[in-house]
């Protein structure tokens, strides 16, 4: 009863799980999701089309890797910026737990 009443907060493992989860599972749906919304939305299928063909066919190689690796280095700040909203949690938690044992 304390659970749903709010009484009691869930667990840090509880936290830990789920901070797993999205960061092995989060990118994967949101690829499915892209590639969902271009598949069933003509406009967003005729942009994507028309905008990768005129960019790709406009970017040299070494333009393609920079960007290329900007993606790869937006996604790598996305994992840690995830890694940090789940430490924060779980540190309010810990200084909860510290507070109300006082």
């Amino acid at each position: 009863m304390d659970f749903l009443t709010f009484k009691t907060f869930i667990s840090t493992e509880i936290l830990i799980i789920f901070y797993y989860l999205g960061a092995i599972f989060l990118p994967f749906i949101t690829w499915i999701l892209l590639k969902w919304a271009i598949k069933r939305y003509k406009l967003i299928n005729t942009s994507y089309e028309n905008i990768k063909e005129s960019l790709w066919k406009t970017l040299s190689k070494k333009q393609q890797l920079k960007f290329l690796s900007f993606f790869i280095i937006l996604f790598i700040f996305m994992e840690i910026f995830w890694r940090m909203l789940f430490e924060f949690l779980i540190a309010y938690m810990q200084i909860r737990d510290a507070l109300l044992q006082i």
